[in-house]
This record gives structure tokens, sequence and C-alpha cells, in this order.
């Protein structure tokens, strides 16, 4: 059967699976909130439903019956209901209902899922340096063994998005707690329990202003942690929204000023470097890897780089758009 995950569930399932569609939900790719949107079983392990995954929840996954697995039975029907549901650990519930279960070929589903993959791939610009392609450029380098761990915002999603999470606990994110300057703090806990992993934290210009004194932290104990910032001089996912769905009102939301966040993290004793391509990306990578010791890599990208898919506010996860649908839209007004 296909397979999506959320934001906190990432890992638990091998990201590199064929049978790996993607996240699910409000920045999902196309093929899983179609997918679950057209599924007549959805069978939902650990998941709490959030309003993220669900979109509008009166039109979640309509066409399914709903089996909900979970250790904590106040999660059962809160926020979906479930036409059938156990409570416990999802390892022993997996092994007792796989060993009643003949196994069944679901070819004719999964070609169709497929088709979806091909149609509505998670498409990006690779002529200039953005989220997306950073993140590819990061698996690349790092052969996907390394742990990320993320702030709030655009770049979390990008993050969540681009990155194939092999092996669970590889992705630290505050999730629904929306916590900026979480990743770093995270990022140096995370090295100092894996000293044999390469950690890196993605980070907004705007979460890395929350909690860069952390940077002195690593610098003080000497743990080599990699901060990367994706700075569009912009409160990204905000202004993403102020700019789809209020009229480019936007409050509060933009960073010009003259911090130079190089400056800042040689201050604190971390090797700085500034990026504008791919390639100064890939080569400071390679460097602060090479080096072990905490390294800040401020990447300079555009303030109109969007996270897509998106689902409107009160939209169905099947009414996902993406920038062709965006562009079709404006062009039809």
């Amino acid at each position: 059967a296909p397979v999506a995950d959320s934001l906190m569930g990432k890992g638990a399932f091998d990201g590199t699976d064929p049978h790996y569609t993607g996240m699910l939900g409000m920045h999902g790719t196309k093929t899983s909130n179609f997918g679950v949107s057209e599924c007549d079983l959805l069978i939902a392990i650990g998941a709490r439903f959030s309003d993220r995954v669900t979109g509008n929840a009166n039109k979640f996954a309509k066409n399914a019956k709903i089996l909900h697995f979970d250790i904590d039975a106040a999660e059962i029907n809160k926020n979906i209901p479930s036409d059938a549901s156990v409570v416990g650990d999802a390892l022993e519930i997996l092994k007792r209902v796989n060993a009643k279960l003949e196994q069944q070929d679901r070819h004719e589903w999964l070609e169709h899922i497929h088709d979806y993959e091909k149609q509505y791939p998670m498409a990006y610009r690779k002529d200039c340096l953005n989220g997306p392609l950073i993140m590819e450029k990061i698996y690349e380098l790092t052969k996907g063994e390394a742990i990320i761990s993320t702030d709030v915002g655009q770049h979390q999603m990008w993050a969540a998005q681009h990155y194939k999470y092999k092996k669970p606990r590889t992705l630290l994110t505050s999730g629904g707690l929306g916590t900026m300057g979480y990743g770093l703090g995270a990022a140096i806990g995370a090295k100092v329990g894996c000293k044999d992993k390469t950690v890196i934290n993605i980070a907004g210009d705007g979460c890395f202003r929350m909690n860069m004194n952390e940077v002195a932290t690593a610098t003080r104990y000497n743990i080599p942690v990699i901060e990367i910032i994706f700075n569009n001089h912009v409160l990204g996912m905000v202004r993403q929204w102020q700019d789809l769905f209020y009229g480019k009102r936007y409050s509060a939301t933009v960073l010009d000023d003259c911090v130079d966040f190089v400056k800042v993290s040689e201050g604190m004793g971390a090797k700085g470097y500034r990026v504008q391509t791919i390639e100064e990306f890939e080569a400071a990578l390679k460097d602060a890897m090479a080096l072990n010791i905490p390294c800040v890599i401020d990447c300079l990208i555009d303030r109109e780089d969007k996270v897509f898919p998106m689902v409107s506010p009160g939209a169905a996860i099947s009414e996902a758009f993406d920038r062709k649908d965006l562009d079709r839209m404006n062009s039809e007004k």
C-alpha cells in the first residue's frame, strides 16, 4: 500500500521506499493529498489528525473507512472519527494485524498513485539558490545520513519535503508548538548524543535571531554543529500568507536591516560563510563538514520564494495547489 507521513512522523517509514508518497497535508505532496482523498481504506498509525494534516476535517478522506492505531486513547475519534481503532503499541498492533492478513495485490492502485507522482513532481527552480535546492544538495552531500533539526517556517517545510528521512529521530522539529529558535539547541543536543553523525540545523533569518546566542554554547564546548540560515530578509511563512491571502498587506514580516550573520557568528567563535549560489553553498558545506567545528552558513535566497504545494485555509487537501495552479488562477482573473 502507498504510505504518507506527517511532519512529526518523518523517518518512521523509509523516505526512499518506492511505496512512500511524501508528506500529507497543508504542504504535503499532491500525490499524498490526492491519494488519501481517493482511498477506500486509510490506516492511521500514531496520527493525531491535526488541522495541518486534515485541512477541512469535514472533507477529509470522505471515501475511506478509517482504522486508527494509537497508544493514546485520547486521540481516538478526537478530530477525525474512525470506523475501527486499536489502542496500544504500534509495532505490536501491526504484527498482530499482519498475521491475520493474506497477501493482497494492490497493483492497479499503486500504478494510479505512481501516475500522480509522475504528473505532480516536487518541482523547484535550478537556476538560483533556493530552499528546495539547498535541501537536495544537503541530502546529496550527507548521503541522507545526517540528523536534521529545524526552526519554524518555510525552511522547516522545505526540510520536510526535500530531504529523505530513512530512520526515526533523524528530523528534530517542534511540530505544532511552532517554536522559533528551537532548532539550534536541538542540534547541539543531538550532536552531543550522536557524536559520529553530521548534525545540521535549518533556520530562517527570523528564527536565527531568536536563539543565535547558542552558537556561543556550541563553540564554548566545541560541539561541531552546522547552522544553515535560509536568509530571505523576511518572516517567510507569514509573509507567504500575507501575499496569497491578505492582498500583499505586509505587516511585521520584513526584516531589511544591516545585521551581518557571518560577523556575528565569527564573533562567537564559529566559522562563518555567506553564499549566493548553489556552487558556493556546496563548497561551504563540504568545508564545514571537513572542519568538524561549529559553522554557520548564511544562504541568501529570494523573499518571493514560496512553499508549494499548499492547501488554502479551510479547503480540503484534495484542493492542494502549486505554482503552476497559482499562475493559472491569476491569469484567469
